[in-house]
């Protein structure tokens, strides 16, 4: 059975979608079979590994809304062992066309039963928002890794963040938990980024990953390329770092 991950922050510019797309790809460099389920509408953890978001046949959107089989939705992409359920605009309405539906909560959930047994992780790349796909997403996942930037007011609206995920523990997702916390946009030469990870360890404690992901250009560049850091430049410091945050995520999901 796979782990079930949400990367999620309901701020934008976080480096999520960063973190979902070079995570997903450093753990298939692991040999880990990865299955990433692009739920945020922008659709761009599709474009970032490769898939024409023009051309789909089916998407999450199909899955969540029509009830397709996710198997259906599922296709390949440019990085190693690594096959995503694609978004695109449609999904922006999803949000709405769910509010009547039944147990919305737990479709998502429902659909990744049928694959879970195939991967050996199925990362969720969350909307930058606390509606119905992010509580769709929290349903389905045994935990969360929540991307703070290391800049000013990073802990800005994380109670709201916190307060989302205890309530869908107490009614909907028992198992549900922080894997970890991990520092984005990080640039140690400062004194306000240290400070920013001080606070950060205040609140979060041993939640807070060791490896932090470095402001980078090639990090920046990859997804107009359609490729994960992994094979957009793999010498680069952002590819290190996520290298090293894959191997420390299997170390912790390993004692869940």
């Amino acid at each position: 059975m796979a782990s079930v991950i949400s990367i999620v922050n309901q701020k934008g510019g976080v480096g999520k979608t960063t973190t979902t797309v070079n995570l997903s790809a450093y753990l298939g460099v692991k040999h880990k079979k990865v299955l990433l389920i692009d739920l945020d509408p922008q659709g761009n953890a599709t474009s970032g590994v490769g898939v024409d978001k023009g051309n789909l046949e089916n998407t999450v959107y199909d899955v969540m809304v029509n009830d397709t089989p996710i198997s259906q939705a599922i296709v390949a992409t440019s990085a190693k062992n690594v096959s995503i359920c694609p978004t695109n605009i449609n999904l922006a309405g999803a949000e709405v066309e769910l509010v009547s539906a039944m147990s919305r909560e737990q479709i998502l959930k429902n659909a990744i039963s049928e694959v879970s047994d195939k991967y050996d992780y199925i990362i969720i790349d969350c909307p930058p928002s606390l509606g119905i796909l992010t509580i769709n997403a929290l349903t389905a996942s045994d935990g969360v890794v929540v991307p703070i930037q290391g800049e000013y007011y990073a802990l800005e609206g994380l109670t709201q963040l916190i307060d989302t995920i205890n309530i869908v523990k107490k009614k909907l997702n028992p198992s549900l938990g922080i894997i970890g916390v991990v520092l984005t946009m990080y640039d140690n030469r400062t004194q306000l980024t240290r400070q920013v990870r001080e606070e950060v360890e205040k609140f979060f404690g041993e939640k807070v990953f060791k490896t932090y992901i470095p402001r980078n250009v090639r990090l920046a560049e990859a997804p107009s390329h359609g490729q994960a850091i992994s094979h957009y430049d793999p010498s680069s410091k952002g590819a290190k770092a996520y290298d090293m945050l894959a191997a420390e995520l299997i170390k912790r999901t390993k004692k869940i």
